[in-house]
C-alpha cells in the first residue's frame, strides 16, 4: 500500500509536468526518469509522517489505521499549492530524524525525511500545482 502524490493544475486537474524528467525514487519509479510531478511513497512511513505534521496524538479508527490516517500526516499537503507547502514541507522534515537505511520499505524517520525532501524539491519545481494523492 502507498499514497500516489502528485502536483496538478489547479483548473484541469492534470499532473503537472516538469521540464525535464527525475528520477526520485518512491515505492515505485519510472525507469529513464520522468517528467511527472509525482511520486510513490509507501504507508510505512505514516506513523513518521504523523509525527511530523504534528499528528501523532490524533486518535484514528481501524480503518485509518490500515490505511494511514484521514486528513492527517502527509495528507494534510492535499489541497495546499507546491509554493504553500514549502514551509510546511521543511518544518515537517526538521521533526524527523537522519536514520536513513538503504532499504526503502525500512520505516524509519530518515527514509520518511527523504520522501519530503523529494516532494519539496517537486514543490520547488511546480510552486503553482497543488497537491493532490492516495
Amino acid at each position: 500500500m502507498s499514497y500516489d502524490i502528485e502536483l496538478q493544475d489547479p483548473v484541469t486537474k492534470e499532473t503537472l509536468q516538469l521540464d525535464a524528467p527525475h528520477y526520485m525514487r518512491g515505492g515505485t519509479y519510472a525507469v529513464g526518469g520522468t517528467t511527472d510531478a509525482r511520486l510513490n511513497v509507501t504507508y510505512n512511513y505514516a506513523p513518521h509522517f504523523r509525527k511530523a505534521f504534528g499528528d501523532s496524538d490524533v486518535e484514528l479508527s481501524s480503518f485509518d489505521k490500515m490505511f494511514g490516517g484521514g486528513k492527517t500526516g502527509i495528507r494534510k499537503l492535499y489541497g495546499m499549492t507546491g509554493a504553500e507547502s514549502i514551509p510546511v514541507l521543511e518544518r515537517a522534515m526538521s521533526e524527523l530524524g537522519d536514520d536513513a537505511d538503504d532499504d526503502y520499505w525500512e520505516p524509519t524517520e530518515g527514509n520518511a525525511k527523504r520522501a519530503l525532501a523529494q516532494l519539496l524539491a517537486l514543490a520547488k519545481m511546480r510552486p503553482d500545482g497543488v497537491w493532490a494523492g492516495d
